[in-house]
């Protein structure tokens, strides 16, 4: 490529500067909004210097013909009308799977760009080795991420069983194909004779996506929120590659931002469920067998409450936690709660909402949820912030959370999720718990906190029993 002019160089330092200070902005929802118009900004002056760039002999650094130039500026029209009637249609508690489906699209790009890169170097002429370590890194990180993607879409949207698929040497197969993809790439290095660039290329883009579903299949829906957040990782390492066979430093930064930052949010949740990513990604949790938990769940003494009962106890309350979880996402009760929390200050009851961070089906699902009905985000506490204040709440008011309440965590080592951080809503004076069911959560084990002796149970829609539940308080 030849050499570009400063302006281009200082357009792209500053898309660096504001995807740095648009992450920082992103790290509190009341200013992530503003994060995301800063990264924006950012991406669309790169966009802008790269068209008005020049090289160092005066010429244009991207020449295109009319038609070339229809076809880009199209794809930006429609691609730009597709995401904004995502954006505005999509409902919360179908944000991962557009969070899925707009990842894998970034890893089918990464790999696009690579192809088209390849074809360009590949005119007659030998590739260099250290554009074939990008090109080949892009394009195996892409395709995985893609349809890795994918499968983690129909997992969410239900079109793929939830629960873990697997069958016998699962992990030798993947094995064996990160091996050929190495192999090939490899090969393509030292210019092996008889096995040109193109043909390892083939083969890598082939076992490549291959890998993608063998990968993300034997995971179940549980984990999808930490697979998701390392496919996104994947992505923009495969950004970051794709960069440097472009030499092109925006691509490199925006790709190292979101490498970096979805590995380390990926090893945070790894945490925060005391998992180690390996046993996420090849342990099959939430292959366990389920029989037991019917049988578990019958032995318990259920305590079942009504609207009034419930009513009085928050009513009658000092301090209620709130504990949002999937449940309530799914029937899109937030506004709901926002109205009975309402009901329940104008009595003088403080009212606090406990957020487990693998709460719901991505990092920050509840908090996005609460925040959209208006929430104040100081009512808004975090785990370890809020579990000390359990022991002295009045009522733990449990909405739709199962695993991330259940005291196996801590008590039964037989458990699958022994050793997870858990919130301690069994340490309230009362637990009241809206549930549909006694069906279990995501890891297929029976909760033991539905059987304590301070636990009540409210079933039936999240929504309609915490309407029921304002109108209650709001009569008394």
């Amino acid at each position: 490529m030849d050499s570009i002019t400063p302006p281009i160089e200082f357009a792209y330092l500053l898309t660096a500067i504001l995807f740095y200070v648009a992450l920082k902005y992103m790290n509190s929802p009341a200013t992530a909004k503003l994060g995301n118009r800063v990264a924006m900004a950012g991406m669309l002056i790169t966009v802008i210097g790269v068209f008005l760039a020049t090289t160092s002999d005066g010429s244009s650094l991207v020449q295109l013909r009319p038609m070339q130039l229809m076809i880009i500026v199209g794809g930006l029209v429609v691609g730009g009308l597709i995401g904004a009637g995502f954006a505005m249609k999509v409902q919360m508690t179908a944000m991962p799977q557009m969070v899925a489906i707009f990842n894998g699209a970034g890893g089918a790009t990464a790999a696009l760009v690579a192809v088209y890169d390849l074809a360009s170097q590949t005119q007659g002429m030998p590739v260099p080795p250290d554009a074939i370590a990008s090109i080949f890194l892009s394009v195996i990180i892409g395709c995985l991420s893609f349809t890795g993607s994918l499968v983690a879409f129909g997992k969410l949207q239900e079109l793929i069983p939830g629960r873990p698929i697997t069958w016998p040497g699962a992990n030798i197969m993947n094995i064996a194909g990160f091996v050929a993809v190495i192999g090939c790439m490899i090969a393509a290095f030292f210019n092996l004779p008889n096995f040109s660039p193109k043909l390892a290329f083939e083969i890598v883009a082939f076992v490549s996506l291959l890998l993608g579903f063998l990968f993300v299949l034997p995971i179940g829906g549980a984990d999808m929120p930490v697979v998701i957040s390392l496919l996104n990782a994947f992505t923009g390492i495969a950004v970051a590659a794709g960069g440097f066979a472009l030499g092109n430093n925006a691509l490199v930064v925006a790709g190292a931002f979101v490498g970096s930052s979805g590995t380390l949010l990926t090893v945070l949740m790894g945490k925060a469920m005391n998992r180690p990513i390996t046993n996420v990604l090849f342990g099959a949790f939430g292959a366990v067998k389920t029989g037991s938990a019917a049988s578990s769940s019958a032995d318990m003494i259920i305590h079942r409450a009504s609207v009034d009962d419930v009513a009085m106890m928050l009513a009658s309350a000092d301090q209620v936690i709130v504990v949002p979880g999937y449940g309530m996402a799914v029937a899109q009760a937030q506004h709901a709660v926002k109205n009975l929390a309402d009901q329940l200050e104008a009595r003088n009851v403080t009212v606090k909402y406990a957020i487990h961070p693998v709460a719901g089906r991505m990092p920050g699902h509840m908090n996005v949820l609460l925040a959209e009905a208006d929430v104040p985000y100081s009512a808004l506490f975090d785990m370890e912030d809020i579990n000390p204040e359990f022991g002295q709440a009045d009522v733990a008011l449990v909405i739709g959370a199962n695993d991330v309440t259940n005291p196996a965590a801590r008590n039964d080592k037989d458990s699958p999720i022994y050793g997870m951080p858990i919130l301690d809503v069994d340490k309230a004076r009362k637990t009241v718990v809206l549930k549909r069911s006694m069906n279990s959560g995501f890891a297929g084990i029976p909760n033991p906190l539905y059987g304590l002796d301070n636990t009540f149970m409210l079933f039936g829609d999240a929504k309609e029993s915490v309407v029921q539940l304002g109108a209650a308080v709001k009569a008394l």
